[in-house]
């Protein structure tokens, strides 16, 4: 070993220091009195743009419904599109059975006499005792007599089935024939937080019955070309039912279903839809999933048949939105 007085690692050479250095600086003085610090500099804390929802527009933060501790004054909403194939019946219940999960007594009125609606809840159409025809031709039927319960918490329905149909003949004949729905529910409104009528394809005397009857009106409008040529003519019959039979009467949102955010063709159809509608466009799209057809088979909502999936989450947006606009406002 070299004369060094530190061989400590093997292969060293020594070190001819006396002491290891300190292992840390002394402590820097404190600022004098003369010394200044400079102010903080002002920082904006950038602002986060919201990502695009698939109508092209930011999406909104929608806020959680609030609990009621009664219920009564209902607001009755018209589910409306002449063109047939377009979600209204799907959507009336899915919304119905949304709004009902939140807490809101909600009644259904089948006004289609093809009654998909009441079929789509499990009732068979040749096993009803009463239906909303005898409601609406019978003096003697009260609401209370039709309503049947749908099978989900909170949520009731007025079924019908074929003979409907002949409603549309008989009413003709009658005094104020456009408010004779409208004279049959007024009874049930005080029980009620929201009435959904799904009305049938066409723009005949039952849909102006519905259109006079309701505060507003949901168009569910599928996601293609031929789907938009007929809003304009929905829309001249809704003023004319405004302008003669129901001043309240206003359109509460359109509502794109059946999406494909993947085909060019959905996109420019939503894209158009927003820039002639603007916000009257809910912000919820409704995108296509088997899932619908399926729970429509097991007769009840996707809510609770498929609560996890995709489609029953949009219906629960659906519900916040329609809330947070037309019904908590």
């Amino acid at each position: 070993m070299s004369g060094g007085t530190f061989s400590g690692f093997p292969g060293s050479q020594g070190s001819s220091a006396t002491e290891m250095p300190p292992l840390f600086s002394p402590t820097a003085p404190s600022p004098t009195e003369t010394d200044t610090v400079s102010e903080a500099l002002p920082f904006e804390r950038p602002q986060v743009e919201r990502p695009l929802g698939p109508t092209g527009r930011p999406m909104i933060d929608l806020p959680e419904p609030r609990p009621l501790t009664e219920h009564g004054n209902a607001r009755v909403m018209a589910m409306c599109n002449q063109k047939g194939g377009v979600g209204k019946t799907t959507t009336t219940i899915n919304l119905g059975a949304a709004l009902a999960e939140y807490g809101r007594k909600v009644l259904l009125v089948d006004f289609d006499p093809q009654g998909s609606l009441s079929v789509g809840l499990g009732l068979n159409p040749h096993e009803m005792d009463l239906t909303i025809y005898n409601l609406l031709m019978q003096r003697d039927v009260t609401v209370d007599d039709v309503i049947v319960p749908s099978g989900v918490p909170g949520m009731d329905l007025l079924p019908s089935n074929i003979d409907l149909s002949a409603a549309e003949v008989q009413l003709v004949h009658e005094v104020a024939r456009e408010q004779t729905l409208q004279r049959v529910l007024g009874p049930a409104l005080a029980n009620y937080d929201v009435v959904l009528i799904d009305c049938q394809p066409s723009l005949g005397l039952l849909t102006v019955n519905a259109l006079t009857a309701a505060d507003g009106v949901i168009v569910p409008l599928e996601c293609e070309y031929f789907a938009l040529r007929g809003v304009a003519l929905l829309k001249t019959t809704i003023d004319k039912v405004r302008e003669r039979l129901n001043p309240k009467l206003e359109i509460d949102g359109l509502l794109g279903t059946m999406f494909d955010g993947r085909t060019l063709h959905s996109r420019e159809v939503m894209d158009r839809l927003v820039h002639a509608w603007g916000d009257k466009v809910f912000h919820t799209v409704i995108r296509r999933t088997v899932k619908f057809s399926d729970s429509t088979v097991a007769g009840e909502p996707i809510t609770s048949y498929a609560s996890n999936s995709t489609g029953a989450e949009h219906y629960r947006q659906l519900a916040k939105e329609v809330l947070a606009r037309c019904l908590d406002a």
